[in-house]
């Protein structure tokens, strides 16, 4: 038994948007509610009123509430959030509670509300932490679904880019226009949109702004340059995110963009031979880093003296994904160890000021002694 089975615990946000609170009561609302679990007595889900009859048809907790039925001997604020905060300290009190749990997403004004209510509030930066990271096999089979539309995504983009046309000044064109980086990124939110999946805050960067890992891009994109292409939607179905990476190139490539292509794919290999459950965030990253090292290329930011040309691996090997796009645990200097149900992103790259970027992005399930990688679209620099 964990230490918070036997103490009384409350989440509190907006389930909407707060991943930590929906997960445990699973009612997407857009308004703020609490989640209050009292052993022996159960679970309590306190929200605005005009949504009780759904919560209670979906069963999202023992005892579900409106503010109203749990009003403080001062009455509720006008205000939604305040309100709620308000009616999670009566019913703690109500139920004699004086110390109550909770996570790292508990908003300020809950906290405030209940410890001005007489009921002290302790944070546990874990808890949930692990319940989160060990996806069950609903969670990971709403992971494939969303992965294959944004593999599908991601293969409208590059073949986009690839059967262009270059014009003169080596700018692309897409049916006779320029094809800029808004331009594709407003088709490739059209193509999720589509297929009912949220937009995303997609990464088209081609050419030096590929540089920086993380330059959305903007204006024309050209022939002969890597352009990176970062995918990352929810499926509104389930709340589930996908994230995947490629890198393509419209024409000729040049020699240190296959160069640092090669070094990438090498290391994503190396990366998920690496990742299995009792191996930690820290090791998979090592095993990426290697490569790149054994190939010549620096790890880390470049520094003040750094000449224009530094070609590097920057960031860390990938991070956790679920009913967010980044969530623990992070593949990098210091990473937890792996757990069975661990969704992975394994994403190493190379960034250069002066030639660009490229990075090549897979999600993973991790097993007991290997991992499941749910991508299956090509990984080369040509989608013609």
């Amino acid at each position: 038994m964990s230490m918070l089975e036997a103490k009384p615990t409350i989440l509190a946000g907006v389930p909407a948007h707060n991943p930590w609170l929906y997960r445990a009561a699973p009612f997407a609302v857009g308004d703020p509610a609490a989640f209050i679990t009292i052993p022996g007595r159960g679970t309590f889900f306190i929200l605005r009123d005009i949504e009780l009859d759904r919560a209670r048809k979906a069963g999202v907790a023992d005892f579900v509430h409106g503010p109203r039925d749990f009003m403080p001997p001062g009455g509720l604020s006008a205000d939604r959030e305040t309100a709620t905060a308000q009616a999670a300290a009566e019913c703690l009190r109500r139920e004699g509670v004086r110390e109550v749990w909770t996570d790292r997403s508990l908003p300020m004004i809950f906290a405030h509300v209940l410890e001005n209510a007489a009921v002290a509030v302790r944070c546990d930066p874990e808890m949930g932490v692990l319940e989160r990271r060990s996806k069950s096999a609903r969670e990971v089979q709403a992971l494939r679904r969303a992965q294959k539309t944004t593999e599908d995504a991601v293969r409208f983009a590059c073949e986009t880019i690839a059967r262009a046309k270059a014009g003169p000044d080596g700018v692309l064109l897409h049916d006779g226009a320029p094809l800029t980086s808004e331009r594709l990124r407003a088709m490739i939110d059209v193509w999720l949109l589509e297929r009912a999946f949220s937009t995303s805050d997609s990464i088209v960067a081609g050419g030096a702004q590929g540089g920086d890992c993380h330059e959305r891009g903007r204006g024309p994109l050209r022939t002969g340059e890597p352009i990176i292409i970062d995918i990352f939607p929810m499926d509104p179905s389930s709340r589930y995110y996908g994230d995947c990476t490629r890198t393509v190139v419209h024409g000729r490539i040049p020699t240190p963009v296959a160069e640092m292509h090669a070094a990438v794919l090498e290391a994503k290999r190396a990366a998920i031979g690496a990742a299995r459950a009792g191996a930690t965030g820290e090791d998979v990253h090592k095993a990426a880093c290697a490569v790149f090292s054994a190939r010549g290329y620096p790890i880390g930011l470049p520094g003040p003296d750094a000449p224009p040309t530094y070609t590097g691996f920057v960031h860390g090997t990938g991070h956790g994904v679920g009913l967010d796009v980044h969530e623990p645990p992070l593949l990098d200097t210091g990473g937890p160890a792996l757990v069975v149900g661990d969704c992975l992103t394994i994403e190493p790259g190379l960034y250069s000021h002066a030639i660009g970027g490229v990075r090549v992005e897979d999600m993973v399930i991790v097993t007991e002694r290997a991992c499941d990688n749910l991508n299956s679209i090509p990984e080369g620099l040509t989608w013609a």
